[in-house]
């Protein structure tokens, strides 16, 4: 039984990191143009952030992170950051802009990367808050110390499967992407971005004028 709830619990931490959004975009860039090690970089940064909220939610500080102008004002950067970025990319129809090198620097750029993105991306916030928060408050009554600790570092290597799943996907079949196949991933990729852009500033939009 006990087992089961620690399986259940990886499989959440591969859910939370599943969904498309910024951080694996970010690794599918860095795992084209470096190889696996950048790519997992980014993945690292972004389970070091989500260590950072679970020790805020288990600590009972969720509400510093569900700030109504702190969230409006992430809506914002978000949107501007992620359309800017997407535009780039389905205007150059690339991906790629040129191949990084996996040196010590340059590992370091993408972890920080992987961090910030993580930590200040509105939908972290949200899945952290929401899903995390919720399976705390049915534990928390019912569970020792020990045992949250223990359910909370299940989720962290349901991250960390993800990452390394990601990272070595993207290192492996980067030398079977044809031109056209990085074009194409690229438009998608970039009109994913734009997407996820306007829906947080509808977000913002809507909490600002008519709330």
């Amino acid at each position: 039984m006990f087992i089961s709830f620690l399986i259940g619990y990886v499989v959440l931490g591969l859910t939370l990191s599943a969904p498309i959004g910024p951080v694996n975009a970010a690794q599918l860039d860095k795992g084209v143009r470096g190889g696996f090690m950048p790519a997992w970089f980014i993945g690292l940064g972004a389970a070091a952030a989500a260590i950072i909220y679970i020790d805020r939610l288990s600590r009972g500080h969720s509400s510093a992170g569900a700030s109504i102008c702190a969230g409006v004002f992430m809506d914002v950067r978000q949107f501007c950051i992620a359309v800017y970025r997407g535009r780039r990319i389905v205007k150059s129809g690339s991906l790629v802009s040129e191949p990084i090198r996996s040196g010590s620097s340059e590992l370091s750029r993408s972890f920080l990367q992987g961090f910030l993105m993580s930590l200040f991306n509105p939908l972290s916030i949200m899945f952290w808050l929401g899903i995390y928060g919720s399976v705390l408050a049915r534990t928390v009554h019912t569970s020792t110390m020990d045992q949250l600790l223990l359910y909370s570092a299940a989720i962290i290597f349901g991250v960390l499967l993800w990452d390394l799943f990601m990272a070595a996907a993207v290192s492996f079949f980067r030398k079977y992407l044809t031109p056209s196949l990085l074009k194409g991933f690229a438009i998608i990729s970039g009109l994913s971005l734009v997407a996820f852009g306007c829906y947080f500033g509808f977000k913002a939009f809507q909490f600002l004028f008519f709330t």
